[in-house]
Parts: structure tokens; C-alpha cells; sequence
């Protein structure tokens, strides 16, 4: 268990004791020690704070008043907006749309996009490691219109066969859908070259970065996708926000997903017409406390700098696998050579649901099962995994206790039995 001394400096928590007030309460009696951050990032006061003062200062309705609470609250909904562009790199505000997460803004892809332009003959490409949400709409799109999925294959690392996705791409290829990292197995793919072999068959390229941007710097126009997808909640911001990067050329000629107020220009029996993206994709009255929300994690990130906090999840991770691997029993699943802060791992002769309840009587929050990754599992030939994910917040004390609490797991079962 003992590491040079650097790794242990490099795995200092990034973070002040008092960002996250969660973190002091004790779980069962013990320390909590939360390692299900691919699920949900805990939230820092900050954020906390900002959502607080938004409903106690500045609550009311956008874009549609004409009063001093209006227009403040507006201001605030669409610097949010510019907030989110300077963190993925976006070339304009506009390219920005808020959904209510990754999964509804793949849908809006589908729904709007798919709908408009595919038909018959026409293919999608997936790969092998998508969660449910980048597998299900292009699923229902295809029954929809007859286009038809390909699948990119993945190696017994978790890492895609590019050779393979090369060979699938051809002239009927009109999308890729990829996740930037794999959330079962925490493998960090090469998206810029992935989408530059897309376009060069005319594909447009949509990425899941639900997993990438609380981990590492995001630059959609370095990456060259048409499409860009993630959720506040698993960047320490809050639950039910999100958004949807989409290229301007593109998004323009998308038509509307649903119908309501302030996406419409007009509206008559006859007839309506649409507002100007990003708001025709935005009808209703939207989550503008979640976006006050949203940019204040954002902020709080950018002042920790996601490069430090990349390099501190990855000194964690390596002395989070060299401590599990070193356990009898216990395999790893996802062993790629780029990796963010995702440890899903076997051990022989228990179950991880049964493996995650018994940490938790450690106070030790994981993620055991298919992780919405069924094809993944299916692939490894295994029901599901224990799944320990790591944020700027986790040390090395989270890493021994994992440790110990598998230890004591493999203590109470004797050949998959308990005693």
C-alpha cells in the first residue's frame, strides 16, 4: 500500500474541507467515503449558495417580461449560457442549448437532427462501450426512419478497435455517436481523431461528455464534433440541467423538438414560426436556477484548473489500481491505456450488488451493477461490476478504505457463500 512519497503529495484533496459540507456527515457511523462521483458529483457550497440567492434575489420568469426581476434574471440565464461556451471553447453563445442533461439533449439530436435528415439505407455508427442514452434514441430513430446502427467493436482492454470503426465508415455513414469516456469502464477515447475520420466520409459527429468535463479541458472545436453533450450534476453543479453544444451551421437548420412558448416567433390557428436557435430548442420556462447553478460549478472548477484536476484524479487512480490489483480475487475491468478516474473491478465469488452493500456498511458509497452499460457487460461476459469513481475531492484515506472494505468482503464469503 505505500506509494513514493510525490504520488502521495499528487493525491492531496484539491479542495477546502468546507466546500462540501456533505462530506463531514457520517454514513452508518463512519467516515463517508464517496466514490460514486460517475453517478453524481457531490456539490459545493458554492454552488449550493448560488441556487439559494438566485430564488432569494433574483426569481422570475425570462425573456418575456418587461420589469426589473425579468430582465436580472435573463441577464443571469444568458451569462450562464456564455459561461458554458467559454468552457468548451464554443465559437458563439448560440451554440449553447439547455436541456435538462446528457441524455435529453442525445434525444434532441435525435428527434430534431435524426428525424430531418435520415432515411432508409442510412447509417449511425455506435461503439461497443455507449451508455443506454447514446444507444436507445438512435435505436428509436432507426425503427423510425430505417437507417440502420453499426457497432464498433472494443479489445479486452476496453479500448476501441479504430481499425475496425475505419472499416465501418463509408458513404451511407451520416452520424458517429461516441462517448468521450466510457462511464463502466473509464476508457478516455481519441475523439478528435474519430471525428476527423468521420468527416472525411461526410459524417457529423455527436460526443457524450457526461463522463469527460468535471475530469479534463474540453475543446469542441479542437475536437471537431458537430455535437457535444453533458450533465451539471457529474460536474458538482446541480441535478436536472445540462447542455447541448451543437455546431451553428447545424443547429440552424434544425427544426423544433417541442412546441410551446418562448421558442416561437409567432403563433396563429393557421400557422407558427420559430425563434432563432438556441431558443427554439428551449420551449417553456426552463431550469434558470440550474443554470445559475450550472455556471457556478463551472466557475468553481475553472478556479481549481481541470488540468490540476486531472492530474491529481490520475496519481489517484494509478494508486487506487496498484492497491486493488494487489488483493487476491480481484480483476479489473477496463484496463486501457488512457483512462479518467473510473475503477470498475470483479472480485471472485461475490456479487457486486452484494460487494456494494457491504461497503456500505463501511460507509463507503460505490456503484455496483451494469452501470446502463449492459452491451459492455455482455462483452466481458459478466453481470456487472463494482464501480469506484474518483473526484477532486477523494485522497488516499478514500483508497484505503476501499481496500479494507473489500478485504472484509472477501473475509465474510467463502467461495461465494457467506459464512
Amino acid at each position: 500500500m505505500n506509494a513514493p512519497d510525490m504520488r502521495r503529495q499528487s493525491c492531496l484533496p484539491l479542495h477546502r474541507a468546507e466546500d462540501f459540507p456533505i462530506l463531514e456527515r457520517p454514513v452508518r457511523g463512519k467516515r463517508l467515503v464517496y466514490l460514486d462521483n460517475g453517478a453524481t458529483t457531490q456539490k459545493p457550497e458554492a454552488v449550493i449558495e448560488a441556487e439559494r440567492r438566485f430564488y432569494r434575489e433574483s426569481n422570475a420568469n425570462i425573456h418575456r417580461g418587461v420589469h426589473w426581476l425579468s430582465q436580472h434574471a435573463t441577464d443571469l440565464y444568458e451569462q450562464g449560457r456564455e459561461t458554458v461556451r467559454r468552457f468548451l471553447n464554443a465559437a458563439r453563445a448560440e451554440e449553447i442549448v439547455f436541456t435538462r442533461g446528457t441524455t435529453e439533449a442525445i434525444n434532441l439530436v435525435a428527434q430534431s437532427w435524426g428525424r430531418a435528415n435520415l432515411k432508409a439505407g442510412d447509417e449511425i455508427v455506435l461503439t461497443a462501450m455507449e451508455h443506454h442514452s447514446n444507444i436507445v434514441p438512435w435505436q428509436l430513430l432507426c425503427a423510425e426512419t430505417g437507417a440502420e446502427l453499426r457497432v464498433v467493436p472494443i479489445n479486452d482492454r476496453g479500448e476501441l478497435d479504430l481499425d475496425a470503426y475505419v472499416a465501418l465508415l463509408n458513404e451511407r455513414t451520416r452520424l458517429v455517436a461516441v462517448a468521450h469516456v466510457s462511464n463502466a469502464l473509464g476508457t478516455v477515447n481519441p475523439v478528435q481523431d474519430i471525428a476527423a475520420r468521420a468527416k472525411a466520409v461526410g459524417a457529423l459527429v455527436l460526443v457524450d461528455g457526461a463522463q469527460a468535463v468535471a475530469h479534463m479541458p474540453v475543446d469542441v472545436q479542437a475536437i471537431g464534433c458537430d455535437f457535444y453533450a453533458f450533465s451539471a450534476h457529474k460536474l458538482y453543479g446541480p441535478t436536472g440541467i445540462g447542455a447541448l453544444y451543437a455546431r451553428w451551421d447545424v443547429l440552424r437548420g434544425m427544426p423544433p423538438w417541442q412546441g410551446g412558448g418562448d421558442m416561437i416567433r409567432t403563433v396563429s390557428f393557421e400557422g407558427s414560426t420559430w425563434a432563432d436557435p438556441p431558443q427554439r430548442f428551449e420551449a417553456g420556462t426552463p431550469n434558470i436556477a440550474g443554470v445559475v447553478g450550472m455556471a457556478a460549478a463551472i466557475d468553481y472548477v475553472s478556479a481549481i484548473g481541470l488540468e490540476r484536476i486531472a492530474a491529481h484524479e490520475h496519481a489517484l487512480l494509478e494508486y487506487a489500481t496498484e492497491a486493488v490489483c494487489k488483493l487476491p480475487g480481484v480483476r479489473l475491468i477496463g484496463t486501457a491505456r488512457e483512462k479518467a478516474s473510473i475503477l470498475s473491478f470483479m472480485v471472485d465469488g461475490i456479487h457486486p450488488h452484494d460487494r456494494g452493500t457491504i461497503l456500505d456498511m463501511e460507509g463507503i458509497a460505490i456503484r455496483a451493477g451494469h452501470h446502463c452499460a449492459m452491451p459492455v457487460m455482455k462483452r466481458f461476459g459478466i453481470p456487472g461490476t463494482a464501480r469506484a469513481s474518483f473526484a477532486l475531492y477523494n485522497d488516499e484515506r478514500d483508497v484505503e478504505a476501499l481496500v479494507a472494505g473489500i478485504r472484509k468482503a472477501q473475509a465474510m464469503f467463502d467461495g461465494g457463500a457467506a459464512r
